[in-house]
């Protein structure tokens, strides 16, 4: 496995066949897959106001689809072509890092027949564009370590795509510093630049949100949308410890909602039955977001370990392999299989505009609705959910990837691969509502993708140290040397007899000094040494029969950190 030289017409096959799969889900559930989210995306834009709950620039793309067509078939078509383009490139980059070609290849033409990839790429959901865009960050980084250095297209490719993270989810910022922070440890070129960038990236969506959007009448996302986790771990902490609160704090609290469905909603894996219930107020939440606020701040300096916890438990999507089937919430939440908005939303509970109609089912052919509608049914069952469904088997995955073919390339820049694999952990690890697949997707078709790589690293790091094993044993020990003699000491003859030894009244020149040249030598030889050269120490410190500091640029698995460290 090693790098090996881009392909480009190799690409265009691949995305055809991934694009002609995506383009089956896409006809087999026109419009596309939808949740209550997805229909908030388009209300508040036709009734108003716009607000920036969600992403921005996907509201905008459904309503320029709706106004301009009158469907939202548009949208979802173009997120296949993007996903397969995305998946292209990632595959490609893999090949062009070291991984073996015909399997990662194969790899990516059967990723859209899994339900995970090509139900997800036919929802309408601002996720599927943020998941686009992290498998392209994770190509770039591939091309990055290909290279073993940062170029100025690379940085272009980061900074667009950053950005892009960020105005698809709220939280996309988060994901950016993150990813950033792990390319500055490992990469050694352009770190100032790559920061930068990244810095950039991070800032733009909370400046356009909170300063350039309202000036254009969309209103900033309502408080209880920003702070409705931290108003989770408070129904969380008044469940498992009621005596941690004053009479004051309920006060507070009833004014929101009743106790009881503080209690009720009090489950650590999803705040879903605290805030979706029509007891729970919104206005009322807003109004008091700086004391429920507070409370949360008393508690986080009071009992920490208690919210850590909390975090920790929501968060478990991003960290737990395996859901837990026995808890409110502790399920993976994948997709809505309803046939219109209204059996999904139902009545009033968003606000109504004309076409609504638009969020309901429509197969463009019945044939292969018919096919994927039971094969995604059959996907969606529980022993499956592990590998299917849950985004951390996949990070971990990745890692491995990594990790196995910086060793194997000996190229740390290998490890960049999966820089925004760990942002997006990291980041719904500690800030996220529920157990809910879509926050993790990206891991998990980084994750798929990089499994030739895996297998191919884990093989070479193999073989290599087979073949160490084989040498050392295969090495002879060397000869014992016979002991100097001492100068004036007569060497023993070939019969093994010692010659006779001067007599000590004989001239003293009869008796060459160690240092003076022999009787037979001609005139301006050099004095003879009393040890072989070849015993004499390098500068290097190591003897000159080779086997010194510099034998492991030969390839050996130490030489791992110098590789990446010579760019």
């Amino acid at each position: 496995m090693g790098t090996a030289k881009p392909r480009p017409w190799v690409a265009i096959p691949t995305f055809l066949i991934i694009q002609a799969v995506l383009a089956c889900w896409w006809a087999a559930f026109y419009p596309g897959l939808f949740s209550r989210d997805s229909v908030l995306y388009l209300s508040h834009t036709v009734v108003g106001p716009w607000v920036s709950d969600h992403s921005v620039l996907y509201d905008a793309l459904l309503s320029l689809s709706f106004t301009k067509t009158g469907d939202l078939g548009a949208v979802t078509f173009a997120q296949t072509t993007a996903m397969a383009a995305a998946l292209t490139y990632l595959a490609q980059s893999l090949k062009v890092l070291g991984a073996p070609r015909l399997p990662t290849t194969l790899v990516a033409m059967l990723m859209p027949l899994a339900p995970p990839v090509g139900a997800f790429s036919v929802t309408l959901w601002k996720d599927v564009p943020f998941t686009i865009c992290a498998i392209a960050v994770a190509g770039v980084c591939a091309r990055i370590a290909a290279r073993r250095a940062v170029t100025v297209p690379t940085l272009v490719g980061l900074g667009l795509l950053f950005t892009a993270l960020g105005l698809f989810r709220a939280n996309g910022f988060l994901v950016v510093g993150v990813a950033v922070l792990a390319l500055l440890v490992i990469v050694t070129t352009m770190r100032v630049r790559l920061l930068l960038v990244g810095t950039f990236a991070a800032a733009l969506p909370l400046v356009l949100t909170n300063l350039v959007f309202p000036q254009f009448g969309i209103m900033a996302p309502a408080k209880t949308y920003v702070y409705h986790t931290a108003f989770g771990d408070i129904a969380v902490a008044y469940r498992d410890h009621p005596e941690l609160f004053t009479e004051q704090d309920k006060a507070l609290m009833t004014t929101v909602a009743p106790l009881t469905r503080w209690w009720d909603g009090g489950t650590c894996y999803t705040i879903n039955p605290l805030i979706w219930r029509r007891d729970f107020s919104w206005p009322q939440a807003d109004a008091h977001a700086s004391e429920l606020l507070d409370l949360w701040k008393r508690l986080l300096i009071s009992e920490p370990r208690m919210i850590i916890d909390t975090r920790l438990c929501r968060g478990a999507i991003a960290w737990r392999p395996v859901q837990d089937e026995f808890a409110v919430g502790g399920m993976t939440y994948r997709f809505s299989l309803r046939p219109n908005a209204d059996t999904y939303v139902g009545p009033n509970k968003v606000p109504d505009f004309p076409g609504r109609w638009v969020f309901s089912l429509r197969p463009q052919s019945w044939e292969l609705n018919q096919v994927a509608d039971p094969w995604l049914t059959g996907a969606l069952a529980p022993q499956y959910d592990w590998v299917l469904w849950r985004g951390a088997l996949w990070a971990y995955v990745s890692y491995l990837a990594v990790a196995l073919g910086a060793l194997a390339l000996r190229n740390r820049y290998v490890l960049g691969v999966a820089a925004v694999v760990a942002g997006q952990q990291l980041t719904v690890l500690a800030n996220i509502s529920a157990q809910d697949f879509r926050y993790m997707a990206s891991p998990i078709f980084v994750g798929v993708l990089m499994v030739p790589l895996l297998v191919g690293g884990a093989g070479r790091v193999v073989v290599a140290s087979v073949r160490g094993v084989g040498r050392a044993l295969r090495r002879k020990p060397s000869e014992p040397r016979p002991p100097l003699a001492q100068p004036g000491t007569p060497a023993p003859s070939a019969t093994g007899t010692v010659p006779d030894i001067p007599s000590a009244a004989g001239p003293a020149t009869d008796a060459p000094s160690g240092n003076a040249p022999a009787p037979d030598a001609p005139p301006g030889a050099a004095p003879a040494s009393d040890a072989s050269s070849a015993d004499q120490p390098t500068r290097d410190g190591a003897v000159g029969d080779g086997a010194g500091g510099h034998g492991s640029e030969s390839g050996g698995p130490g030489a791992l950190g110098r590789e990446g460290d010579r760019e």
